[in-house]
């Protein structure tokens, strides 16, 4: 089994930054790929970035430019770099992470609000 945790929401200010983190632990070595989703409310949960094996990524057209997925393979540790922040950043980002027996695991959640 995975279990995740989210940290690094909060309030920013319209063009603002945040860096999301999600720690990940127990068994690690079975991860195929993780990603970060996020929803608004009223919205259906979107695909914001996903980085898989190999370490390449894939973004949404709306973070294209804007955010950044990486990981901390030393701390277990996925990380979203935001910036540019605009109020329709504003969701609940939750970390997912799937593995090679096709197991999903999500956490969860933690609040993004973008507003002067």
């Amino acid at each position: 089994q995975v279990q995740l945790v989210e940290s690094g929401g909060g309030l920013a200010q319209p063009g603002g930054s945040l860096r999301l983190s999600c720690a990940a632990s127990g068994s690690i070595s079975t991860i195929r790929s993780m990603g970060w989703y996020r929803q608004a409310p009223g919205k259906q949960r979107e695909l914001v970035a996903v980085i898989r094996s190999g370490d390449t990524t894939e973004y949404a057209d709306s973070a294209k430019g804007r955010f950044t997925i990486s990981g901390d393979n030393a701390k277990n540790t996925m990380y979203l770099q935001m910036g540019s922040l605009n109020p329709e950043d504003t969701a609940v980002y939750c970390c997912r992470a799937d593995t090679f027996a096709a197991n999903v695991y999500w956490g969860q959640g933690t609040q993004v609000t973008v507003s002067s």
